[in-house]
Parts: structure tokens; C-alpha cells; sequence
């Protein structure tokens, strides 16, 4: 992973912007929208945009320790600015570490049109309820494995759901218990992470915790969550433990 992705908050705060043209005003716009105070070099920031990518205003930032992003000069970037869908609160960022940002602006097209525009609602509605859930399961593995389910893929609350926001009381009030704590078994067909099946993909993200022959690639246990403990193993564990574990294992 080249790059750690983050969210900054910058509401209020100052963002430090030079150059001019067209390339400054579209970041200008971004950091307004975002809530940032635009000022120039001279003033006092932690961040900066250098829009026309100059390399000696780069290093004298830099010099004053402040992290910059140059305009189409990657080699210069402390950071990168993503492609960005925005469902407000919902944010979605692709990023190509400054390779391709026709690529990342092609990928946030297809996923724009994937996410309905009530997404955020969503997201709104789930944390003004956050009460009602932890009092509907106390236990925090038995609350995350019943969100885990409504949101699944045709799951009461599916994200990719027009009617998903509409459905919460429903969720709320009549969804019987997470699934069982269960072992899946999934049979590696490759050691490229992209020919992962649906299914493979859709466990690794929900695992509570990964047991795994020894020749299983990093690759395919990074696409697990990141929280899931993983545990290399001969065989199939005979008591898993609680929630959904997986064993994994590499086909000949």
C-alpha cells in the first residue's frame, strides 16, 4: 500500500494555496466545499496545494514542514488528492497515487452510478439509532454480526437499497438474530486476489477470523477486515470460536 488513506477534517482551518488558473480555482473549490479557510504562502497552515506544481515553492513549504500536494507532480506529492463520490456523509475516495487521474475519475463514475443518492440518508439514520441497536444487542459481536446481515446484499437495510432508509424500524424491530457462529470452508482456486469468487470476497469481509493453511498468500488475507485475527493452521480448527470463521486453503 503506497499511500495511507485518510478523511481530514478542515472546517475552519487553514489550507495554503498557490498558483493560478484554471487548476487553482478547482482546488479552491474543493477545499471551500470541504469547509477550509484558503490562504496564501505566507500565512500559517499544515497542508498545501501547489496548483501549478512549481518545485521551488514545493521545497520552501516543505522546509516549513508543512505536507503539499503538487498539481500533476507526483514525485513531489506528500499527498494526493482522490477522486471523490460524495453522499454526504457517506465519502468514497479513489486514489491512484498520482498515476492515473483519468483512471481514479473513470472508477468514481462507475461506482456513482452503483450508489443511490439516498446513501447518506442511510448513514444518518443508522447513527441517530445507535441507541436503539446497542439496546436491541448489547453484546458488540452479536450487534455487529446482525448489521453485517441487514446490510448484506438483499438484506433488510441493503446499502445499494432505494428503500433501505424506509426499512430501518422494520430492521430495527423484527430481525431475528445474526446467523449462528458457523466455520465456512474456501478453497483458493489462485494466489491473485482478483479471482477471488462473489462469495470468497463477500466472507473475507465479514469473518470475524481467518484460519489458513500456510501457503495462503498475504495477498488473500488482506482483503479480509482488517480486525480479523488470523490464525495459520494445518486443518480446519474443530471449534472455531464465536461468529463466522473461515478456513482457507490453497487447491493443488
Amino acid at each position: 500500500m503506497h499511500s495511507l488513506p485518510v478523511f481530514l477534517r478542515l472546517q475552519g482551518r487553514a489550507v495554503i494555496l498557490t498558483g493560478g488558473g484554471e487548476a487553482a480555482d478547482a482546488k479552491r473549490r474543493l477545499l471551500e466545499r470541504a469547509g477550509a479557510r484558503v490562504v496564501d504562502e505566507g500565512e500559517h497552515a499544515a497542508l498545501a496545494i501547489v496548483a501549478d506544481g512549481d518545485e521551488a515553492t514545493v521545497q520552501r513549504l516543505r522546509a516549513r514542514g508543512i505536507l503539499v500536494n503538487a498539481t500533476d507532480r507526483p514525485e513531489l506529492c506528500d499527498f494526493t488528492l482522490p477522486a471523490i463520490v460524495d453522499r454526504e456523509p457517506v465519502l468514497v475516495a479513489i486514489g491512484t497515487g498520482g498515476a492515473s487521474a483519468g483512471l481514479a475519475k473513470a472508477l468514481r463514475q462507475r461506482i456513482e452510478a452503483m450508489l443511490p443518492a439516498r446513501l447518506g440518508s442511510l448513514a444518518t439514520a443508522l447513527h441517530d439509532a445507535r441507541t436503539a441497536i446497542r439496546r436491541r444487542w448489547p453484546d458488540a459481536a452479536a450487534r455487529r454480526r446482525a448489521i453485517d446481515a441487514g446490510l448484506a446484499q438483499g438484506g433488510l437495510i441493503d446499502p445499494l437499497s432505494d428503500g433501505a432508509v424506509d426499512a430501518l424500524p422494520d430492521w430495527l424491530a423484527d430481525a431475528g438474530d445474526a446467523r449462528a457462529d458457523r466455520l465456512e470452508t474456501v478453497r483458493l482456486l489462485s494466489r491473485d486476489p482478483d479471482d477471488l469468487t462473489l462469495r470468497a470476497a463477500r466472507l473475507l469481509g465479514e469473518a470475524d477470523r481467518l484460519y489458513h493453511a500456510p501457503d495462503v498468500p498475504d495477498a488473500i488475507l488482506d482483503r479480509a477486515r482488517a480486525d480479523a485475527v488470523r490464525i495459520a493452521a494445518s486443518a480446519a480448527p474443530a471449534k472455531p470460536g464465536a461468529g463466522l470463521s473461515l478456513w482457507l486453503e490453497m487447491m493443488p
